[in-house]
């Protein structure tokens, strides 16, 4: 029979609350600048991957944590808004891809610029305390080794 893991300590239990405090908070700002632009959350997220580059509808699904019958739904949303298009995908014709449209791009860049979430609580932390946050988040996530910038 498999041991049980040993009980968090303390000082874990803490950090994941507070990661969850900030979780909730960011969720809570970015549905409502969503809204500021008329757009659900799930819309505003989409719109920002798609800001990026054009997307499979796979792909965001599999990115927004949802089924791809959703992201259909979506997409038929903010197609009718002008915000995004659908085009076949250059490298296999049988691939839809989503992009966002000139409007697109300029929603989500207005979006972006009117989330306010962290800005004066990292406004608080010095260059160097911001790329050390960043590097522990991106070692927790798994995501590309720490950056140098000489700091």
């Amino acid at each position: 029979m498999p041991s049980r893991p040993a009980p968090a300590d303390p000082l874990t239990l803490e950090v994941v609350e507070l990661i969850g405090s900030v979780v909730a908070r960011y969720h809570q700002e970015y549905d409502e600048a969503a809204a500021r632009h008329s757009l659900t959350g799930a819309q505003a997220r989409l719109l920002s991957l798609l800001h990026h580059r054009p997307l499979p509808m796979r792909e965001i699904a599999r990115r927004l944590k949802c089924e791809p019958s959703n992201v259909t739904g979506i997409v038929d949303r903010l197609e009718s808004r002008g915000l995004v298009e659908r085009r076949p995908d250059p490298a296999d014709r049988r691939v839809k891809l989503a992009a966002a449209t000139d409007e697109g791009h300029e929603t989500a860049r207005r979006l972006r610029a009117s989330l306010d979430f962290a800005r004066e609580p990292l406004a608080e932390l010095t260059p160097v305390e911001r790329a050390v946050l960043r590097d522990l988040l991106k070692r927790m996530l798994g995501v590309e080794r720490p950056e140098t910038d000489g700091d």
